[in-house]
């Protein structure tokens, strides 16, 4: 009896030690390409409890982005957002994709936080200052195109109503047309986060453009590691800030990469739906934080808009946590939400 038992001891402990030595270490995966006009990259940690391999990973991410193009993108003819661009019926609900309609849900909500200063209907304007799909300007438009596309821009120009579990969308003026370069790619983030997260990644960081979604530890186990931008002029590339950035979502708008210049003034990509002209302060960029990518995104755009002292007003009140570097005569100032002081200081007692 002894002897069995000692046997059946000794097979536990076998096995045990051969679980142990067949257990995966852990390996990061990174994986990267084009969409919506810019770069992503991917990468999560594979501890042996994935479910799917890099290579189909990647397909699959792949898959994800060309569908959010395909709904949304502006710059594609035929997709679900040009189609309903192009659409002149006015008045006359069109169905459209729960994607599409989420997006738009969310848009309209951040519409009503920033005070009107995200409105998704801007696009007629952005194309106008030439920073849409219409061709690049060197020039202001006339006050006469300013005041002619502004009529056609306007949160309360689109209808979206939910019945059934179905969507649909209306405009009210024919020239109605929506432009989510500000919110989509946020979107897309959160679309390959979810996915990378549903075959077992426990710890991962997701980017398209600079939007960024973190959950968990890097490969080092820390705080996945993310810079700040700092807003030079002259093109060049360096770090103002290092946030470590865990369980959360970044965001960042500035007017210091996209912009044309006419008689040495500077004419910014983000416009200010109220007036129908390029942004004119002080802000040099404004980064957000938030549970969802989609959401900072959407809201670090229009905080950009509304410019230093009126983006801290609605950060404070709304308790968003917001990073903003401001432009001085001698350089850069840095300001912070109470929100975002209080995610820095638990993040540096967690380290």
């Amino acid at each position: 009896m002894k002897l069995k038992q000692t046997f059946t001891w000794l097979s536990a402990v076998i096995m045990a030690i051969s679980l142990a030595a067949c257990k995966k270490d852990p390996e990061i995966i990174t994986l990267s390409g084009k969409t919506m006009g810019t770069t992503y990259h991917i990468k999560y940690i594979d501890d042996g409890g994935l479910t799917q391999n890099a290579e189909q990973a990647q397909e699959q991410i792949e898959s994800i982005l060309k569908d959010v193009n395909d709904k949304m993108s502006t710059y594609i003819p035929n997709s679900e957002l040009s189609r309903f661009n192009q659409y002149k019926e006015i008045n006359q609900p069109v169905e459209i994709s729960a994607d599409l309609a989420k997006v738009i849900k969310e848009a309209v909500r951040l519409n009503k936080i920033t005070e009107g200063a995200l409105d998704v209907t801007v696009g007629p304007l952005v194309n106008l200052w030439g920073f849409g799909p219409e061709k690049r300007i060197d020039k202001q438009p006339s006050a006469t195109q300013l005041e002619e596309r502004r009529a056609w821009v306007g949160i309360e120009k689109l209808a979206l109503t939910e019945q059934a579990g179905k969507f649909t969308l209306a405009k009210a003026v024919p020239e109605l047309y929506i432009d989510l370069s500000s919110i989509a790619k946020g979107f897309g983030v959160d679309q390959v986060a979810d996915y990378v997260e549903s075959i077992g990644a426990k710890n991962y960081m997701s980017e398209i453009g600079g939007e960024i979604r973190a959950k968990g530890k890097n490969i080092e186990g820390k705080d996945w590691q993310i810079a700040i931008e700092k807003p030079n002029f002259d093109g060049s590339r360096s770090v103002q800030d290092i946030l470590g950035l865990k369980d959360l979502a970044m965001a960042t708008s500035g007017d210091y990469r996209n912009y044309f210049e006419e008689n040495g003034m500077r004419f910014s990509h983000e416009i200010n739906p109220q007036t129908g002209k390029p942004i004119q302060h002080k802000l040099a960029s404004i980064t957000v934080l938030s549970p969802s990518t989609m959401t900072a995104d959407g809201l670090s755009t229009g905080l950009f808009v509304l410019g230093e002292e009126k983006a801290l007003e609605v950060a404070e009140r709304e308790n968003i946590p917001v990073y903003l570097i401001v432009k001085t005569e001698s350089g850069f100032d840095v300001k912070m939400s109470s929100a975002f002081k209080n995610l820095l200081n638990s993040s540096k007692e967690g380290k």
